[in-house]
């Protein structure tokens, strides 16, 4: 489908299927290749949970760990700025080499307020792998570390990202259509 409609708005294929897998490939791959000693990977639910899978099924790293977290600053199209922390790490982290998946960076505000959490655990590095990343939108002066692609400031939904709840299961990522 070139194009979906999801509640009122119409949206077109922007990243294809094909593209979105050849980028994961390639962000596991750096990821593999910077000997990283037992990571572990905290993917940012709900929208990372399809980019963290396949991330995962990429990772060669022994003794990777994968374990989520749950916040949420959205409401419809627009960024709230506020971030609640809805699910949180329960294991004990400490001393733990931490990468975090996030699906999309736009403001920054949700990474950073991750950030903020884990460094009260006392983890010894974070390092940050973002599937999309707005840097018109971006705030924050925190380091990505890798970035799949860089996006103009549109909206976007498919392989996780969502548009009040929905389209997280659409195959390709689609852009609001003007």
């Amino acid at each position: 489908m070139k194009t979906v409609i999801l509640h009122n708005k119409t949206f077109e294929v922007f990243i294809p299927e094909t593209e979105i897998s050849a980028i994961v490939h390639s962000m596991a791959n750096q990821i593999n290749n910077i000997g990283v000693k037992d990571p572990l990977f905290i993917a940012v639910m709900n929208g990372a949970f399809l980019f963290a899978a396949d991330i995962m099924r990429n990772i060669i790293i022994p003794n990777a760990e994968i374990s989520f977290i749950k916040l949420s600053s959205y409401s419809g199209t627009e960024t709230t700025g506020k971030v609640n922390q809805l699910i949180g790490i329960s294991d004990d982290i400490s001393g733990r080499n931490i990468i975090i998946l996030e699906d999309i960076v736009d403001t920054g505000i949700t990474l950073e307020k991750i950030i903020s959490l884990l460094e009260k655990e006392n983890v010894a590095d974070i390092k940050i792998a973002a599937l999309l990343f707005k840097p018109d939108a971006y705030t924050k002066d925190i380091s990505i570390d890798y970035i799949g692609k860089s996006i103009a400031n549109d909206f976007v939904v498919g392989y996780g990202l969502d548009y009040d709840e929905i389209g997280r299961n659409l195959p390709h990522i689609y852009k609001l259509k003007n």
